[in-house]
């Protein structure tokens, strides 16, 4: 890889001008056809009751007010406008295997340029935006309170792009970063783990349901094609989280298929487990544009809804 490890603060600051561009839209009502393509994928969360009126063509007739239609013969709805202040909290793996990636740009840059995307779009709605950055044993957890300004976002975003700073001993967290994230955010909270998920997720669901019954949740994966396809390289070494040096002949094409089955058994029991607790799932990858990913991702999920 000829890519520094680290994103170039300029650039995470630059990306704001992109942010508008996913659908992260005004504060519209939300019944109106106008509503953008994220309040369409998190709606009924962080909404407040506006009022009851007639039906208007075009509008989503999910929010219909039955007894009202019922009780004057007309069709009317309930219109619920998005909250003035919710808090945005990213949450981001900081982890030395986020120092990787076999294509495209290391997984902590990825992760780094969908955290400003993200955090500025919601910055550009008045929402509160902060985070937390993890995995890092030397550095611990790292907590950057949500402001409705910039200094949180600016702050999150410095510290990713830190040349200096690099993990050297990782430290499995996850599941304290979710109580952690439970804790100190409002209900209602916007909450984003952006990490690497090509791990055992058994033991995450009791966090993730407690989490998701009080804020909206999406996990984004940082995946790079290697984790699900090794490469024919002949024998190969590999370290476990726990040390123990692992001696791979990726040339043997069974092997190379079990490897596969393995991401993908691990991978689809991650889809499951969000599909249960109404999760969004939003991967992206080391070597694809992380802009599209998301903006293909917000699609996917509002199709899905609109499904419903």
């Amino acid at each position: 890889m000829s890519e520094a490890s680290h994103p170039q603060l300029d650039e995470l600051l630059e990306l704001r001008h992109q942010a508008h561009t996913l659908g992260l839209a005004s504060h519209h009502l939300v019944n109106t056809t106008f509503s953008g393509m994220y309040a369409s994928v998190f709606r009924g969360q962080g909404l407040n009751f506006e009022e009851v009126r007639e039906y208007c063509e075009g509008d989503d007739i999910r929010n219909m007010d039955w007894k009202v239609t019922a009780r004057t013969n007309e069709p009317h709805l309930k219109v619920y406008r998005e909250e003035r202040e919710r808090s945005v909290v990213l949450c981001i793996d900081h982890s030395p295997h986020m120092y990787f990636a076999t294509r495209g740009s290391f997984k902590s840059i990825q992760a780094a340029r969908a955290a400003a995307l993200l955090g500025w779009a919601a910055n550009s709605l008045n929402d509160r935006v902060g985070g937390l950055l993890f995995g890092d044993a030397e550095q611990g957890m790292q907590h950057f309170q949500p402001t409705k300004d910039r200094r949180a976002i600016w702050r999150l975003l410095k510290e990713m792009s830190n040349p200096s700073r690099r993990a050297q001993q990782g430290v499995d967290c996850l599941q304290r970063v979710l109580q952690r994230a439970d804790k100190g955010s409002g209900t209602g909270s916007l909450i984003f783990v952006i990490a690497d998920f090509n791990r055992d997720i058994a033991g995450l669901e009791r966090a993730l349901g407690q989490l998701r019954q009080k804020h909206s949740l999406v996990l984004v994966p940082v995946d790079d094609p290697a984790d699900r396809d090794i490469p024919s390289m002949g024998m190969a070494l590999f370290r476990a989280p726990d040390g123990e040096i692992l001696q791979v002949d990726t040339d043997d094409a069974e092997s190379r298929a079990a490897y596969a089955r393995h991401w993908q058994s691990r991978r689809d029991g991650l889809q499951k487990l969000a599909n249960q607790l109404g999760i969004a799932v939003i991967p992206i990858q080391t070597d694809n544009d992380v802009h599209r990913a998301l903006m293909m991702g917000l699609a996917r999920r509002a199709r899905m809804r609109a499904r419903l």
